[in-house]
């Protein structure tokens, strides 16, 4: 039975991850030169701590798949609780993010190392296209059938890219599996004979979200959101950042109440340390500090790209921040949240921002959220919204808000399990 037809030509593109560099350990007790950027007089600008096992401390206890939310809570409640209390800050915490900052290291190279993986690939032979329902830069998606038990599925044909980055996405879709509101991989293939290798998922009977978002009411939107948060601090929670968080990868079966958080292609497992590349996300959800070619980022970069779409559905703008490119990007948010905070942030990390910005950006005060309220959006804002944007629309990507705390929110009250309050 054949199923993989020639999709025409492929265009080969490749996606290069940096390699970590600098070996630098900082002293502690410096918390007033670090909150400038500075250690020991000198600033931090691009250096970056190296592992330290000391300050990772209890931080795999809260890593492991919790039971309940409950447990979950708890165990994070009382690593902070042991930050907080010491009074000390480590020159890299300056640099890290609050949770899950050792994750890959406590779980060792076996979690982690993807290049050096094997996969079992299965014959395609059990799957059938039934028709096209979309495509992206590295793949073509179809909706298929597995013939075994007729059971729908989804079909992503991979494009030819570097082996590595099919394996990273592979093996991240495994780690996540199970996952609270993680699409299901269930199959890989290759046909035997173009060796065009192919991912198998569950199928969610999604709407396109231009038709959907409209629709939503204030629960509604809280409660997506929150379930998309659950997604987003679980892949966290692994170690993993998504790197690519937009509507178009947020599928939403709006009867079954269900919500999944798919395309795992440009996620990657998260290192202090690391210069990763800047060309990830998608231009209307992408991170300031993506925008300034800051390349040492972290999972914050995913809480970003949520409040982009928190305040697109807020406030019924669908994208929010509309850059025609992605210098035009950074202008765009700079005239919302101003320009004062920009510059405070690329001072303290020592940042230069791209000269192409010179004649572009110019300087601007922060703008009123109630510039954006209208008769048509009024009902869905509130003071709690307002407030959850401000903590996740910070230009200082370690001072964002996290995923986690995200959740614990009082936006969230009426939507969080009881379990969790």
């Amino acid at each position: 039975m054949i199923i993989f037809n020639s999709l025409g030509i492929y265009l080969i593109c490749i996606f290069a991850i940096d390699s970590p560099v600098c070996n630098c350990t900082y002293p502690q007790n410096q918390k007033a030169y670090h909150q400038q950027g500075y250690i020991q007089g000198s600033h931090v600008r691009g250096n970056r701590a190296q592992y330290n096992a000391n300050a990772a401390v209890n931080y795999q206890r809260q890593v492991s798949q919790p039971v309940s939310y409950q447990q979950q809570y708890y165990q994070q409640d009382m690593v902070q609780q042991q930050y907080d209390t010491n009074g000390q800050v480590l020159g890299s915490d300056l640099l890290i993010p609050k949770y899950y900052a050792y994750v890959n290291q406590e779980l060792g190279q076996g979690h982690w190392d993807y290049e050096n993986i094997s996969l079992k690939w299965s014959i395609p032979d059990p799957y059938e296209i039934i028709k096209k329902i979309g495509r992206g830069k590295f793949s073509e998606v179809f909706k298929g059938i597995d013939t075994r038990d007729n059971k729908d599925c989804v079909i992503k044909i991979l494009k030819p890219v570097k082996k590595k980055k099919i394996k990273r996405e592979i093996k991240i879709l495994q780690i996540l599996k199970g996952g609270p509101n993680i699409i299901a991989l269930l199959d890989i293939v290759k046909d035997p004979q173009s060796r065009i290798p192919s991912l198998v998922f569950e199928l969610v009977k999604n709407k396109d979200y231009k038709v959907l978002y409209p629709e939503f009411t204030v629960y509604d939107i809280k409660y997506y959101i929150f379930q998309l948060l659950r997604a987003i601090n679980y892949c966290h929670s692994r170690g993993i950042m998504h790197r690519d968080v937009k509507p178009h990868n947020v599928m939403i079966d709006h009867d079954a109440r269900s919500l999944k958080l798919i395309d795992w292609g440009l996620a990657e497992f998260y290192h202090p340390g690391q210069e990763y590349s800047v060309r990830v996300a998608t231009r209307y959800y992408k991170s300031p500090e993506l925008l300034v070619d800051n390349k040492y980022y972290d999972y914050s970069l995913d809480i970003w790209s949520i409040g982009c779409m928190l305040a697109g559905l807020i406030f019924k703008r669908e994208p929010f921040f509309y850059g025609h490119d992605n210098y035009d990007q950074l202008v765009k948010i700079a005239k919302v949240l101003g320009t004062d905070d920009l510059f405070a942030y690329s001072q303290k990390f020592g940042i230069e921002i791209p000269a192409a910005y010179n004649e572009i950006l110019g300087v601007h005060p922060r703008k009123s959220w109630k510039s954006f309220i209208t008769q048509e959006n009024q009902h869905l804002v509130s003071d709690q919204a307002l407030d959850l944007l401000d903590k996740m629309f910070l230009y200082d990507h370690i001072e964002r808000i996290t995923a986690f705390d995200a959740m614990k929110h009082p936006y969230f009250d009426d939507v969080r399990p009881k379990r969790v309050r």
